[in-house]
C-alpha cells in the first residue's frame, strides 16, 4: 500500500471521526435541552428510567450516524445526514410524548417502563433511519 493512500485514509478517518464526535456532542446537548427534565442529574442520582431513555437516544443516534458515515460520499454529505439523524431522534421524543403524555413526569419519577419505552423507541427509529440512509 502506498504511503499516499495511507495518508489519505488517515485524513479521511480522523476528519470523519472528529465530525462524528462533534455531531454526537451536539445531539446530546440539544436532546437534554429539549427534554423538560435534567437527564444527567437524574442519572447521577441513580434514576434508571432517565438512563434507559438517554441511552436509547444516544444509541439510536449513533446507529444512524454510523450509517451516514458508511454511506456518505464526502465529509459534508456525512454531516448533512448526521443532522437529519439528529432531527429524527428529536422527533422520537415528540412521538413518545404523544403516545404517553405523562412521560415527562414518569422519567423523573423513575418509572422504568416509560424510560425503557422511550429508549427503545429512540433506538428503533435510529435503526430505521440508518436503513433509509443507504443509497
Amino acid at each position: 500500500m502506498s504511503e499516499q493512500l495511507v495518508t489519505h485514509g488517515l485524513i479521511a478517518f480522523f476528519s470523519h471521526i472528529a465530525a462524528a464526535f462533534v455531531l454526537l456532542a451536539v445531539f446530546v446537548v440539544v436532546y437534554i435541552r429539549i427534554t423538560p427534565y435534567r437527564e444527567i442529574a437524574l442519572i447521577r442520582a441513580g434514576n434508571v428510567a432517565a438512563a434507559a431513555s438517554l441511552s436509547g437516544a444516544v444509541l439510536g443516534y449513533c446507529t444512524a450516524l454510523a450509517s451516514a458515515i458508511a454511506n456518505s460520499v464526502s465529509l459534508v454529505d456525512m454531516c448533512f445526514w448526521g443532522v437529519v439523524a439528529l432531527v429524527i431522534q428529536l422527533l422520537a421524543f415528540g412521538v413518545a410524548r404523544l403516545l404517553i403524555p405523562g412521560i415527562v413526569s414518569d422519567i423523573p419519577d423513575n418509572k422504568i417502563a416509560s424510560g425503557v419505552f422511550l429508549g427503545a423507541l429512540s433506538l428503533g427509529l435510529g435503526m430505521l433511519n440508518a436503513a433509509c440512509m443507504t443509497y
